[in-house]
């Protein structure tokens, strides 16, 4: 397991709680498992469209469309994990 850092990737996700399952990347960005790799970790921002809902943080993807969010850096629910209300969410590095 490494810390990987990439530019353009991005998916979307309709998760809300727990680990996110990924839906494929993004017009013109690459999915994680391209970009990042499995087992690996990255710096991860999820942002629920419409909303003021995000989190910032270090996750690792554990398997290729599933991102494990470890530690949370910053958020809008006090930097805690959020609980994301139903939506799509986009979720990069």
């Amino acid at each position: 397991m490494a810390l990987v850092i990439n530019d353009r990737v991005k998916e979307t996700s309709t998760t809300g709680t727990g680990d996110f399952t990924l839906a494929g990347a993004a017009t013109g960005f690459e999915t994680f498992n391209a970009g990042i790799g499995t087992s690996n970790t990255t710096y991860y921002t999820i942002f629920n469209q419409g909303t003021n809902e995000f989190e910032v943080g270090l996750g690792t993807l554990s398997a290729s469309t599933t991102l494990q969010r470890d530690t949370v850096l910053s958020s809008s629910n006090s930097d805690s994990k959020v609980t994301f209300s139903a939506g799509t969410k986009d979720v990069f590095c």
